[in-house]
């Protein structure tokens, strides 16, 4: 059966153009025109991913994408912001909300598409490593996607998880921003890697005190440090 793709716009045109490309890559599409839509739709559909714009009627993107991540339910659900906010304080607003990734107006639906194909990539997994990764209190399930912290069970979105378990895997090796674009984003070097970072920081936060063993490399990456 065909994925589905709900996109949120306010603008019929952008909705309607997206609907196109995305159908005609073979994905199954809702649409809504206002927040308090997209929660219904959302929340009803359980979409394989959502192209939120952030100004909306009824309710904002922002809120929408704070409400979804917040409920065990929806938390899953990958979301590709599409707004005009274009400085970085918004695109940094935005992962910090959660969201998977960014794209600003005006837009290539091409380029669009090329996002959503490459998040639901990272979510399905291309690859069949170890079962379990550990390393300094942290523990990561990857046939479950579950990870935890001394026990403890953590809650990362699927880009924080793909990031922690490259970092994992790659123990005491450095691990440039780009080359962490292209393994976890699946994107070419010469997006912007400031992504990195602010997914990086909010990893992080969620670690605690093993977030210690995440050292950064000034000017080239990260690197999960060996004991």
């Amino acid at each position: 059966m065909p994925e589905t793709i709900l996109i949120v716009d306010d603008e019929p045109d952008v909705r309607d153009l997206l609907a196109y490309h995305c159908q005609k890559a073979g994905f199954r599409i809702a649409l809504a025109g206002d927040g308090h839509a997209a929660l219904a739709k959302a929340r009803d559909l359980l979409p394989a991913l959502l192209v939120l714009d952030l100004m909306l009627p009824g309710k904002e993107g922002e809120e929408i994408c704070r409400t979804l991540k917040g409920d065990p339910r929806t938390r899953h659900i990958p979301i590709l912001m599409l707004t005009a906010k274009a400085e970085e304080v918004d695109r940094v607003l935005g992962f910090e909300l959660g969201a998977d990734d960014y794209v600003t107006k005006p837009f290539s639906p091409r380029e669009v598409l090329l996002r959503i194909r490459s998040i639901l990539r990272r979510l399905k997994g291309g690859e069949n490593p170890r079962e379990v990764l550990q390393a300094e209190g942290i523990q990561v399930d990857l046939a479950r996607h579950e990870a935890a912290v001394g026990g403890k069970p953590v809650e990362l979105t699927v880009t924080e998880f793909k990031l922690l378990v490259a970092l994992l895997e790659r123990k005491g090796r450095v691990q440039t921003r780009e080359m962490l674009l292209s393994d976890v984003w699946g994107y070419s070097p010469d997006m912007d890697t400031r992504t990195v970072d602010t997914h990086m920081r909010r990893l992080r936060d969620k670690l605690g005190k093993s977030a210690s063993r995440i050292e950064t490399v000034r000017g080239v990456g990260y690197r999960f440090a060996a004991s």
